[in-house]
């Protein structure tokens, strides 16, 4: 039986309002070690920023990143899955839409990300990306 996003997806992932800033997502992805803050709308999800983002889409286009809200810049167009769908079916997902990470979505409301690393920690531990993304982080 496959394996479910429940068992693979980092729970609780960093959110941030759309009226939040770009510093403020470059503060929440130094302070809590991750590449992509999911953006929330009221609760519900609305898109998703990544350090990628910050720079080609706000910072090279001369954004000034201290008044740019991230509604402005976060990718809207969203695949997600959720919590009870299939490993399987997100490496799918990932490899047709050429993406690294899924938000992981219930009624509207982001519960977790599942990452192109995490996949292949679970599915190929010694490869080298599972390698990379198992890894310490440097600081």
């Amino acid at each position: 039986m496959a394996k479910l996003i429940r068992d693979l997806m980092t729970p609780n992932p960093v959110t941030l309002s759309v009226a939040s800033t770009l510093v403020d997502a470059a503060i929440a992805m130094r302070d809590f070690n991750v590449g992509a803050v999911i953006v929330v709308d009221n609760g519900q999800i609305y898109g998703i920023v990544t350090d990628r983002d910050i720079v080609v889409r706000a910072i090279a286009n001369g954004n000034y990143p201290a008044t740019t809200r991230l509604e402005e810049v976060c990718s809207r167009e969203l695949t997600t899955v959720s919590p009870s769908d299939t490993v399987p079916e997100a490496v799918r997902l990932m490899r047709d839409k050429a993406i690294r990470r899924l938000p992981v979505v219930e009624d509207g409301q982001p519960v977790g990300i599942i990452s192109i690393g995490d996949l292949a920690s679970e599915q190929e531990p010694h490869s080298p990306l599972a390698g990379i993304s198992d890894a310490l982080p440097n600081r």
